[in-house]
């Protein structure tokens, strides 16, 4: 990965497609669980990848994995439409995540109340225990990487992700 980014900051096209194409399903996905629509997130996707080529000389390596930093960007971006448009619209048929085709202890958990019912408890969460659930159980990030994106310490990370769990735990009990 490290050659990849070195290559595509020396403006080598093929190495900055690269990027774009190992890196799209993830922003997508993410951008849309946080926005609700597709539409919106199609848009913040596209300014994401934009916004890395516009500032893709300036990323070092001992700030954040190159992921972490692109994600910050996206985070950024799925911000300022909040502040923007106030309000979350949610479609009826959210896609499946990256990787949804295999299944886990996790999925075998999940489908006891449904997908659906699991959407809507997630949804009761608030945006930023969404988030932090999204970035570290989704995505695999780790609480340092998951910090760095929402800019918030780890610690603020791992409350956040202990009050988000155990606010499902208590409605998938009732």
């Amino acid at each position: 990965m490290r050659a990849l980014v070195e290559r595509a900051q020396l403006g080598h096209r093929d190495a900055l497609e690269e990027l774009y194409l190992l890196h799209f399903d993830r922003i997508y996905s993410y951008l849309y669980l946080s926005v609700g629509n597709r539409h919106d997130a199609e848009d913040l996707t596209t300014q994401t990848f934009l916004r890395m080529l516009e500032a893709i000389n300036r990323f070092r390596w001992r700030e954040a994995p190159f992921a972490a930093w692109l994600f910050r960007i996206a985070h950024n971006l799925a911000m300022d439409h909040f502040r923007a448009n106030r309000r979350l619209q949610t479609e009826e048929e959210p896609p499946e995540p990256p990787g949804s085709e295999e299944s886990s202890a996790e999925d075998q958990a999940f489908d006891s109340i449904g997908r659906a019912g699991m959407l809507e408890l997630i949804e009761k969460l608030s945006p930023e225990q969404r988030q932090v659930l999204t970035l570290k159980f989704l995505y695999d990030f780790a609480n340092v990487e998951v910090a760095g994106i929402l800019g918030k310490t780890e610690g603020a990370v791992k409350s956040l992700q202990h009050r988000a769990l155990a606010s499902l735990q208590k409605h998938v009990i009732r």
